[in-house]
């Protein structure tokens, strides 16, 4: 693919928006990566932009159409704007970047973005899976690729399995390593580690309360068609990920049939992701105790880091030059995240989503026939609770008042339809 980069005449244009943490090295690393030219930056913090552009070292423009914003890209000018819905209308370029953490607003941005013929690369996980059979489907029809973005956790874990289901050997686990862990962190509570990381401080609540892990092993279930073992996951603590071996009964997960996702807890290598794969022929075997691998049949590979935006562009330049999705719903809503309860919630109080202080999200297996009741992590922001809710209670999807029509909640009922078609076909199959 470097190689590839290195030969085009024309790069590969694309537009990032969101230029928090992970936008912001996305911009840096598209302009060290040969090949791809950042051609839009927005941001509903103009200046988070602007500081974006500077990175890039190129002149820039403030638009505020999508007519100015085509005519800043066909001039060679850097289109910059607070609303990434102008450019993901916009024409000119290939890869739309979605890297908020906005679940409406980069729902509609990254639908924008396909309808007008753009490869959609998601840094924005929760998009990713409460909209992510719908977004599939739009892409196809679209004649575009809609992919997880390079580099996060669940890409890089996808990109093990493969490797080492490439080599022959069944996958039986895919698996995250977690520092630390606290189901009832609140944006308050974290505030002195989230400053010391220099997060925000609901991004570094759903970091630790497991809801951005749950959020995304389900994204890898989903693409490969696993399962969870247990409503949340085992996770194990271990002091090495070399330990996965000895912490689960692997035959049995293995008789059960479909694979499984999972997670250590608090192990080294603290950036990495492992996947476990069967191998029983008599002659990889012995081989396999020759290269130090041990006596199997369960095999652990693994990685010892991730590196996000640093890893992003591979994943773009696959599908733009070659049409492949690294990672996609491919099985449809295999698992799903469900709200869980961080307190004793009362009638009438208002949700305030992921990373807040009302609910915490856990992985279930189940299609949109046999899913649990429960209202999807994601659609947690701003709707209202009929009923009291006891701590640690899954809540259910009747407990809460919404509105059908607004758009995330539309948007995943196409979702639910777009994977019970995958699930007929996979029926098919």
């Amino acid at each position: 693919m470097f190689e590839q980069l290195k030969a085009l005449t024309e790069p590969i244009k694309i537009v990032v928006v969101g230029a928090g943490a992970m936008g912001m090295g996305l911009c840096y690393q598209s302009r060290v990566t040969p090949g791809i030219q950042c051609v839009g930056i927005a941001d509903i913090v103009l200046e988070r932009a602007i500081k974006a552009a500077e990175l890039l070292q190129t002149p820039y423009r403030i638009i505020h159409s999508e007519k100015e914003a085509q005519q800043a890209i066909h001039d060679g000018v850097l289109a910059i704007c607070e609303d990434g819905g102008i450019l993901a209308r916009s024409e000119g370029y290939q890869a739309f970047l979605e890297a908020t953490n906005s679940i409406i607003a980069g729902g509609r941005m990254a639908l924008d973005a396909l309808c007008t013929g753009k490869h959609l690369i998601l840094m924005n996980a929760e998009i990713d899976l409460a909209f992510g059979p719908y977004l599939m489907q739009v892409a196809r029809e679209n004649g575009v690729v809609m992919a997880s973005c390079d580099g996060d956790q669940h890409g890089v874990i996808k990109r093990v399995v493969d490797e080492m289901t490439l080599w022959g050997f069944e996958p039986v686990m895919a698996g995250n390593i977690k520092g630390f862990l606290d189901l009832y962190s609140n944006p308050t509570k974290i505030i002195p580690e989230a400053d010391k990381r220099r997060l925000d401080y609901r991004m570094a609540t759903a970091y630790t309360d497991g809801t951005k892990l749950n959020i995304e092993m389900a994204l890898v279930a989903n693409a490969l068609g696993m399962r969870t073992d247990k409503i949340g996951m085992h996770g194990p603590r271990a002091g090495t990920v070399h330990e996965v071996l000895s912490l689960y009964d692997f035959p049995t997960l293995h008789r059960a049939g479909a694979p499984v996702v999972d997670y250590i807890l608090g192990a080294e290598p603290g950036g990495g992701v492992f996947a476990v794969g069967y191998c029983d022929h008599p002659y990889q075997v012995p081989m396999l105790q020759y290269y130090k691998m041990g006596d199997g049949p369960y095999y652990l590979f693994y990685r010892p880091y991730h590196l996000c935006h640093i890893e992003a562009m591979r994943g773009v330049a696959e599908a733009v030059l070659a049409g492949i999705s690294l990672l996609e719903p491919r099985y449809g809503f295999r698992t799903n995240v469900f709200a869980y309860a961080k307190k004793d919630l009362k009638f009438g109080e208002t949700l305030d989503g992921i990373g807040g202080y009302a609910c915490y999200g856990l992985i279930e297996n189940g299609d949109p026939a046999t899913a649990p009741d429960g209202i999807p992590i994601c659609l947690t922001e701003h709707v209202t609770l009929k009923r009291d809710i006891r701590k640690d209670e899954r809540i259910p999807m009747d407990a809460v008042a919404f509105d059908a029509n607004r758009f995330d909640f539309a948007t995943y009922a196409l979702a639910l339809e777009a994977s019970a078609t995958i699930s007929r076909g996979k029926r098919r199959e």
